[in-house]
């Protein structure tokens, strides 16, 4: 049996077919609309910042510096080769570590931090505005504030050193987790925390035996993204003294030292991609179970 297509009217046809051309000769009008509007605000924005073409004739020199980086390595020596090369390496991998463990340490403390004050940024859990918008602003004004401008308050405060550095990323990772966590918790289903409130449990129990559950892997997993990211930024640090491997890669820039340049950027470049892969894997096994959940 063959399904027979119900035939309109001519004059119907013709109506259909034309609102569905006004339909789409809109949506067309409306995307040209915007790509016009990003146009020209990346034109203005180039204007402001003093973005031009011709400034790219000088790429060659951004070559000419990675090009110095590059060490002498020989076929006939190439073992010697890099050995010269990381004259340096059990130094450089002492201060390599203690980079990992501020980032470490900034991000735990900095997820206690975001933990306690993401509930009292939820509005489905706070029903006192005043305590939302106060907890939202001092988070925003956590991660607003550059890492780098803590840093150097609390090297002025606290001296040289990986303090500094731990305390910067624990204040940064702080606003930017609780905003992260505060959206979860906004998003939850707030079926067993009615339950809960209808047997008469108290506010902290609610979050404990209600929330809690429903969002611990999401927030172990943005957790470890930002463990990730903070390593990265914990490198920079040392740049201003905060302690970690900065501190010596300024230095070598600074001295024009290239192959040293290279070496600890090589270091860098390694050990964030590591932690990376074992990070991404963990997250990855966090956001299934809380799938088959």
């Amino acid at each position: 049996m063959s399904a027979t297509v119900p035939s309109l009217p001519p004059a119907q046809a013709h109506a259909l077919a034309a609102a569905y051309d006004a339909a789409t000769a809109k949506n067309r009008l409306r995307s040209l609309l915007v790509a016009v509007v990003v146009a020209a605000l990346a034109l203005l924005a180039a204007w402001f910042a003093e973005v031009k073409p011709g400034a790219l004739k000088d790429i060659a020199h951004f070559t000419d510096y990675l090009a110095k980086t590059i060490p002498p390595i020989s076929a006939e020596t190439p073992r010697a080769d890099i050995v010269a090369w990381y004259w340096d390496l059990k130094n450089w991998a002492r201060l390599l570590g203690e980079t990992i463990l501020m980032a470490y340490l900034g991000t735990l403390f900095g997820a206690i931090g975001g933990f306690v004050l993401c509930f009292l940024a939820s509005a489905n859990l706070v029903r006192n505005k005043a305590v939302i918008f106060l907890t939202r602003r001092f988070l925003e004004f956590c991660r607003t504030v550059p890492d780098v401008v803590f840093a150097l308050i609390f090297v002025f405060a606290f001296g040289l050193g990986p303090v500094p550095g731990v305390l910067a990323i624990s204040i940064h990772t702080a606003g930017a987790l609780g905003k992260l966590f505060a959206e979860v918790v906004e998003n939850i289903d707030m079926k067993p925390v009615e339950g809960l409130t209808a047997t008469g449990a108290t506010w902290v129990q609610r979050v404990r035996f209600g929330v809690v559950p429903q969002v611990l892997s999401n927030f172990a997993s943005y957790g470890l993204l930002r463990f990730e990211i903070n390593v990265r930024g914990a490198g920079v640090l040392g740049f201003v003294g905060a302690g970690g491997i900065g501190q010596e890669f300024l230095t070598a820039i600074r001295n024009f030292y290239y192959t040293d340049v290279s070496a600890i950027l090589l270091m860098i470049i390694a050990t964030v991609i590591l932690i990376d892969l074992g990070t991404e894997r963990i997250r990855h096994r966090l956001l299934f179970q809380d799938q088959r959940q």
